[in-house]
């Protein structure tokens, strides 16, 4: 892993359950994001997708990457064009920093319309773990993990 290095995107269908769903799930109530009639009232052509929503699916996008033992440090996002249900979003990441512990990728989800999301992410990088097998010439020579030809 080396800055520059880009993740695989992550296409997101914007479907009105997702959009409904995570203002719900976010208890973001604001009629917006889920009354066509009441979006089209106060000027928008449709419902539209909430911050949390985006935010969560910023940081699933990361994870995925990194997998489930990495943790989310810092979070740094902005919103641009809605997603509207109907439309794609496309999460795209580049590493920008890389230090023994954690990486900075900075972030970019793109719709239909333009950029709904851009910002960074801190992502804390964990520890690698044991392999299953140590490398030859290094397995106990006593113990519950010794081998059988090594045990006297």
């Amino acid at each position: 892993m080396n800055p520059g290095d880009e993740l695989p995107a992550l296409t997101v269908p914007l479907t009105r359950t997702l959009i409904v769903a995570g203002a719900l799930a976010s208890r973001d109530y604001q009629d917006v994001h889920h009354d066509p009639e009441a979006a089209r009232a106060k000027g928008s052509p449709e419902i539209f997708m909430n911050i949390l929503t985006t935010n969560g699916l910023v940081g699933r996008y990361i994870t995925d990457h990194f997998g489930p033992r990495c943790t989310l440090r810092k979070v740094a996002i902005r919103l641009g064009a809605p997603n509207y249900p109907g439309d794609t979003m496309v999460l795209r990441g580049t590493i920008t920093e890389v230090t023994d512990d954690a990486a900075v990728v900075r972030v970019v989800g793109a719709n239909g319309i333009g950029h709904h999301v851009t910002g960074t992410v801190t992502v804390g990088l964990p520890e690698p773990t044991a392999t299953a097998d140590p490398p030859e010439g290094t397995r106990p020579t006593a113990g519950p993990e010794a081998t059988p030809e090594a045990t006297p």
